[in-house]
């Protein structure tokens, strides 16, 4: 074992994926030297493929990747690569082809669009973002890449931490028979995170209920399973075309990870929880995963923090996990360059968990839930049956829409402002500019759209951490002035004119104390 680089990084960063690529990129935002360790040597996987590969996309996240510029790339078409990848994206695609476009599901139950009223959404304008999207996992690694790389991040594949030791100042990481230093180390390594583990950190929770099976199969008999969703009295199970078929048996998730996954044992679940003697000919893909919700019960242990799926691990009943991992890389990022850089203000490193963990306690409660209405009993579909009922009324859907989307988040930053606290709307400028763009090089905004630019001369002691934009957006939404942070979280907002000693203490209290005016020219 030998240290492979004389040069302490700023940030090592375990795990090269969306979570640890996106964070990368937010660290480099700030000029921070970043590594990033991977343990897998290719990135490239079948299950990231299509359909397995499919992620929902929230409001939130949406809006994070639209203020950084990456939205484009991301959404630009991408010509599938074999037959089995068109096979796949005809199958993922089945929700496209429904009379009604759905919006969103709880434990399976949709709400659509057309039944959602967005007028409640009182601060979201129109955006380039939208609300929802669905994407395929290895495109969304594959960008977040390629950014990483372009804006000097190194990446190492096949270097998965095996130990660290952290000392006051440092945090050496061993890895693929190598060591390398770091002022800070952020585990985004997965569930079975082993920077989480080395470090310290407890992880508790709730046990799995089930075994999850997502494969790809042939059948001689396709005809014998019924499209869509199916709740029997042995589990549950999805089927689309040509072969897709997810499955959930409530065996307390003793088959995951147990034993290898052959094509006799599929063919035995799917009969026992579809109850249709159905024949397979060939497995094609396969893996398991279970409802297991554990959670860290602090985010930072010294200079180890976790983000993603190594600081909690649900079921991925309704697709929060990313959005909630990439949610916290953009929290994280600028409140950790803020602490290196040394003009972060008192404490504010320690919000990225007091803000986050909430967050995340709720989705594990939301996963939760949705397992409670799959179990195969009479209870649950007696549930299920109401929730039914509720999810089709206008103010069902509505809720359930702003809880998957993300759009109803409001995290607890104190003051008055119902804004404070929200995702910041993307006002438009006269000259055609969004906020969204402003966003791109990771500083704050001090937004003012009163007449004589009153917060202008307040401003200028921050000029290195924050932004000031003077003028009218086309609708200003009744406001007069406000302050965003760099993850387009609202931190002071007001309806009239703005006071200037609440406004110089909001800012304070997120971008630190000011420079004199000289030093920051």
């Amino acid at each position: 074992m030998h240290n492979s680089q004389s040069t302490i990084y700023d940030v090592v960063i375990a795990g090269a994926g969306p979570v640890g690529l996106f964070l990368a990129c937010e660290l480099r935002l700030a000029d921070l030297s970043v590594l990033v360790l991977e343990q897998a040597v290719d990135p490239i996987s079948p299950l990231k493929r299509l359909p397995f590969g499919m992620r929902g996309l929230s409001a939130l996240t949406i809006d994070a990747l639209y203020r950084r510029g990456l939205l484009d790339d991301i959404t630009t078409p991408q010509p599938a690569q074999d037959k089995s990848d068109s096979r796949s994206a005809l199958a993922a695609a089945h929700w496209m082809q429904q009379p009604r476009r759905p919006a969103g599901h709880f434990a399976g139950i949709q709400f659509y669009h057309d039944n959602i009223d967005t007028s409640k959404w009182q601060y979201r304008l129109p955006s380039p973002a939208g609300t929802s999207m669905v994407i395929e996992m290895e495109r969304l690694e594959a960008v977040l890449a390629a950014r990483a790389t372009a804006m000097g991040v190194e990446i190492r594949r096949g270097f998965g931490v095996e130990d660290l030791d952290q000392s006051g100042e440092n945090v050496r990481v061993r890895a693929g028979g190598e060591s390398f230093d770091g002022r800070w180390l952020v585990g985004c390594d997965g569930g079975r995170s082993t920077v989480r583990k080395a470090a310290g950190f407890e992880f508790v929770g709730t046990d799995p209920e089930f075994t999850g099976y997502s494969v790809e199969v042939e059948m001689a008999d396709p005809d014998k399973l019924q499209l869509g969703r199916h709740y029997t009295p042995t589990g549950m199970y999805t089927y689309s075309r040509p072969g897709t078929v997810a499955m959930v048996e409530f065996d307390g998730g003793a088959f995951h990870r147990t034993q290898p996954i052959t094509l006799e044992h599929v063919q035995a679940v799917l009969r026992w929880i579809s109850g249709a003697d159905v024949m397979i000919t060939a497995l094609q893909l396969a893996t398991t995963w279970t409802d297991r919700a554990h959670q860290a019960t602090k985010y930072r242990n010294g200079r180890v923090l976790l983000a993603g799926d190594a600081a909690h691990v649900h079921s991925p009943l309704g697709g929060q996990g990313l959005n909630l991992g990439l949610g916290d890389a953009m929290n994280l990022g600028w409140k950790l360059a803020a602490t290196i850089r040394g003009d972060a203000a008192d404490g504010l490193l320690d919000s990225y968990a007091s803000e986050r963990h909430p967050v995340g306690a709720q989705v594990l409660d939301w996963s939760r839930a949705q397992v409670a209405l799959m179990r195969p009993n009479r209870s649950s579909r007696a549930l299920e049956a109401i929730i039914r009922d509720v999810i089709e009324t206008r103010d069902g859907a509505t809720y359930f829409a702003e809880r998957v989307s993300g759009v109803s988040l409001r995290q607890d930053l104190g003051g008055g402002h119902p804004l404070v606290g929200r995702s910041t709307p993307d006002f438009e400028f006269a000259d055609g500019t969004k906020l969204g763009e402003l966003l791109r090089r990771g500083q704050g905004l001090l937004l003012d759209f009163g007449p004589g630019s009153p917060l202008q001369a307040l401003a200028s002691g921050w000029s290195e951490r924050m932004t000031y934009v003077a003028g009218t957006p086309k609708d200003p939404l009744g406001l007069s002035a406000l302050l965003v942070r760099p993850d387009g979280v609202v931190a002071w907002a007001s309806d009239t004119a703005p006071d200037f000693e609440d406004a110089k203490e909001a800012i304070s209290r997120w971008f630190g104390e000011a420079k004199p005016v000289a030093e920051s020219a």
